[in-house]
């Protein structure tokens, strides 16, 4: 079983946040040995790390490598690095509002994004201040939730990636599980029940500060340009540092019930691989009976709300059947070498391929046509490091190869657009491809990921 492979990767997520001091790694290792000895154990004595000045500049840095624009009072990055005293004196303010209990959260300020499907979706900015503190918390609570997670959870989880849950979908269609529910949860951050999302923290914290904190953040009005402020009766924003930990504490529910001898893990031998609100759920047969178990319960007992129009029943068995998942495509498909047999085959969705298209146009785009070629050729390469990081596994061949051409005749489109007389350089190097490789431009290549 593939989750039982990762299970010993729970004993090791205290290490792995990454540049943490050791006074940190040996306080979050402590509480997470303590929280995996006593499952119900509740900790009462948190609010007093926070102040620490170890955790206080660790949590800076996160908080400043993860960048983000201004909340709601203007301040960035920057501006806290160049104010008098700089980010010490800031950590000093900041630490005396939580050791004097004068420390509030302030409003959000929401922006929108847009979505793959035309829509926006609204994204909530809190102020550096409170991203620091949310990230001083998360430092703490985080080894002792790690402990009750279950191992189908890989969103936004250390030591767990949206690789782990396509390595897992690939070893359960192999061992016959082909038939999947394709769940989706209709704006999931926005809709979390404060209360019921209390009473799941309450499980495992009793500290009194701790908890009116995540109540400060949860319920801090939020403020958006030409409208007046408005309260939250629910959700967690999407943005805050903090979210996606409580998002996971409170669809551990699903995760564990799930696997519960009254759960279809248990009696229809169910697969159930989580990514934050994304989910999907492979079996031998996928019987009206798990469906309304699973919908009784998320929109039952959690309060929450199924997108009906994305979630799907699909049986892969049948002819040019797919799963999307986590940007992936899967099919159950025959292999070159033999017709009789069959494998997952899985690769980049066109969906992502033409996500990285429009960001490859936007990087070469004619009104970025005074940038140094050197300074496209590295913005161009760090997006394709990236990008093919993410999609080499599985049969990258065919995607790679359509993103490797776009990028050239973008690249070739822009280069001679910047010459009125014509672009000659390329006919010097022997070629398009020769002097593509003379500018160094990424060719995205199986082998250059392995």
């Amino acid at each position: 079983m593939f989750q039982q492979q990762l299970r010993s990767r729970l004993e090791t997520t205290t290490e792995v946040r990454g540049d943490l001091p050791e006074t940190l790694t040996r306080l979050r290792a402590k509480l997470g040995q303590k929280a995996k000895q006593e499952p119900k154990f509740r900790f009462y004595s948190l609010y007093g790390h926070l102040t620490r000045d170890d955790v206080l500049e660790a949590a800076w840095r996160q908080v400043k490598r993860n960048g983000g624009a201004a909340g709601i009072d203007g301040m960035t990055i920057d501006s806290v690095e160049d104010r008098e005293g700089g980010v010490k004196a800031f950590l000093e303010e900041v630490k005396a509002s939580l050791v004097m209990r004068t420390y509030r959260a302030s409003p959000v300020k929401r922006v929108y994004i847009p979505k793959s499907d035309g829509r926006m979706r609204p994204l909530g900015i809190p102020t550096v201040k409170d991203r620091l503190v949310q990230a001083a918390l998360l430092l703490i609570i985080e080894p002792i939730y790690e402990t009750d997670f279950q191992d189908c959870s890989h969103g936004f989880r250390p030591g767990r990636s949206a690789h782990d849950a396509i390595e897992e979908i690939r070893v359960c269609m192999h061992s016959g599980k082909r038939q999947v529910y394709d769940g989706d949860l209709q704006s999931y951050f926005d809709s979390i029940p404060h209360d019921k999302l209390m009473k799941s923290v309450e499980v495992r914290i009793v500290d009194s500060r701790v908890l009116k904190l995540i109540r400060m953040w949860l319920t801090a009005p939020v403020w958006e340009p030409g409208k007046p402020m408005q309260g939250t009766r629910g959700g967690t924003p999407q943005g805050g540092v903090i979210s996606p930990l409580l998002a996971n504490i409170y669809l551990n529910w699903f995760d564990k019930l799930f696997y519960q001898a009254s759960g279809p893990g248990t009696w229809a031998k169910a697969e159930l691989i989580r990514y934050s609100d994304d989910f999907v759920i492979l079996v031998r047969y996928l019987t009206p009976k798990i469906v309304r178990w699973v919908e009784n319960l998320l929109e039952g007992r959690l309060g929450l709300k199924i997108n009906r129009e994305k979630t799907r029943v699909i049986d892969l068995e049948e002819p040019k059947s797919k799963v999307r998942f986590l940007g992936y495509e899967f099919r159950w498909s025959k292999t070159l070498k033999d017709p009789k047999k069959k494998y997952c085959q899985h690769h980049a969705s066109d969906k992502a391929v033409k996500k990285a298209m429009e960001k490859i146009r936007q990087l070469t785009s004619t009104t970025r046509g005074n940038a140094e070629v050197k300074v496209i050729v590295k913005q161009l390469n760090r997006f394709l490091r990236g990008w093919g990081q993410y999609f080499c596994k599985g049969v990258p061949s065919t995607a790679f190869a359509k993103i490797n051409w776009y990028t050239e005749r973008r690249m070739r489109n822009f280069l001679e657009r910047r010459s009125q007389r014509g672009y000659k350089q390329h006919l010097r190097d022997g070629g398009w491809y020769a002097h593509f490789r003379k500018l160094e431009l990424m060719v995205l290549t199986k082998a250059a990921f392995v």
